[in-house]
């Protein structure tokens, strides 16, 4: 594992995303902001943002069915092409991405 912040309020354990079985050389982490928590992933840089957030998804959210709703984040801004690799999108090893629903809630 690398980098201090993908140690901070994570859960325990690590998301493994690697194509082909290929080993993971970045650990990502990946914050919800509706369930107020996030995960370590470990991936490659060729892994797809759109694999990643998937899997973070699907322990995060596991009762969201439709992905498009949400987005990945990644230093406040969108990154629209999900077919992008990780590092064709910026993302760096110990990068925080958050994922945000499209739409804005009422604050009550």
């Amino acid at each position: 594992m690398s980098g201090f912040p993908n140690t901070l309020r994570v859960r325990p354990g690590i998301l493994s995303v690697t194509p082909n079985g290929a080993p993971a050389v970045w650990t990502l982490r990946v914050q919800a902001a509706d369930a107020w928590d996030a995960v370590r992933v470990e991936c490659t840089p060729d892994t797809t943002v759109r694999a990643m957030k998937q899997a973070a998804m699907a322990d995060l959210l596991p009762d969201i069915e439709h992905h498009e709703q949400y987005l990945v984040k990644l230093r406040g801004a969108e990154i629209f092409n999900e077919a992008l690799t990780l590092q064709q999108a910026g993302a760096l090893n110990a990068s925080t991405l958050f994922l945000t629903s499209r739409r804005r809630r009422p604050v009550r």
